[in-house]
């Protein structure tokens, strides 16, 4: 089954936003000034200062079942945060044949603002255990937290896609991986499968724990990037802001004048259909 790539694009940006701004939407609110993100990698220098309570590392290690000729394709995805909002960024690695990765080859690749090393061994016959390692390799040097964000890699994750074999679940691995799954080793990341439910070809490594086969719910109108699962609560609040506090949202980040449009221009049937929708989990049994 081919990669659904609206699917994983639309898991990959609800992730990298997560957090992004928080309900008011106002840069003037505390949490909004403090800024908290999902995967945060900091300068190493400020970082080692912290005693180990900030990353400046994440590590993805996951099961793949492949072929000799099987190729991994490996993008890295993080914001870097501005005065005014944030920019995003993507790292893509050289495309490499699992097997030659496991012969020993690992691939190391420095950006201007980040490494990110690959490495594969085979752990079992035609299974591989893939390890990822994003380092932020910035010089800059910061005294506080606040500073450091703008040198940092944040809501980093990692997108990994097999040409020639596929991913093995390290939620519900089959019986005879279930002890090589548990032996992965991630740091900071939590990988699941992504796309159709059913799909192995791609992988998304989050700073989020989440389940296999994530998705947007087809209700949401468009992110909110506080919570998930909350919109209409958020909705809410949003149309009972004071003229005075909507005008400070729709003054500051773009995305947050976004939020306000979105909201005050929808519908009344799109607003209603945010409201007592019941799914059944993935994985659960009727």
């Amino acid at each position: 089954m081919p990669m659904n790539t609206k699917l994983v694009d639309d898991i990959a940006s609800a992730v990298l936003y997560e957090g992004y701004l928080l309900y008011p939407y106002r840069a003037s609110a505390i949490k909004n000034k403090q800024r908290w993100n999902f995967g945060v990698l900091y300068p190493r220098e400020y970082a080692e200062k912290q005693a180990g309570a900030d990353a400046w590392k994440m590590q993805t290690e996951c099961l793949v079942i492949a072929s000799s000729s099987a190729t991994l394709e490996v993008r890295v995805r993080f914001l870097h945060l501005a005065a005014e909002g944030a920019v995003e960024r993507e790292l893509d690695l050289v495309p490499v044949e699992v097997a030659e990765l496991a012969a020993g080859s690992s691939v190391r690749q420095d950006f201007a603002e980040a490494s990110v090393e690959l490495e594969a061994k085979v752990v079992a016959e035609d299974v591989f255990r893939i390890r990822i390692t994003i380092l932020n390799t910035s010089d800059q040097s910061a005294s506080t937290r606040n500073d450091a964000l703008f040198y940092s890699l944040v809501s980093t994750h990692t997108i990994l896609n097999i040409q020639g074999g596929e991913f093995v679940s390290l939620l519900e691995p089959p019986e005879p991986l279930r002890d090589l799954a548990s032996a992965c080793h991630n740091i900071g990341a939590w990988p699941v499968l992504v796309g159709e439910p059913g799909q192995r070809d791609t992988m998304l490594s989050s700073p989020i724990i989440l389940y296999d086969y994530p998705q947007i719910a087809p209700e949401s109108p468009g992110a909110l990037f506080d919570g998930t699962e909350i919109d209409e609560i958020l909705t809410l609040r949003i149309m009972t802001l004071t003229d005075e506090e909507k005008l400070e949202m729709a003054s500051g980040d773009e995305r947050a004048r976004q939020i306000l449009e979105r909201t005050e221009s929808m519908p009344r049937e799109q607003f209603m259909k945010m409201h007592g929708v019941l799914r059944q989990p993935p994985g659960a049994r009727s």
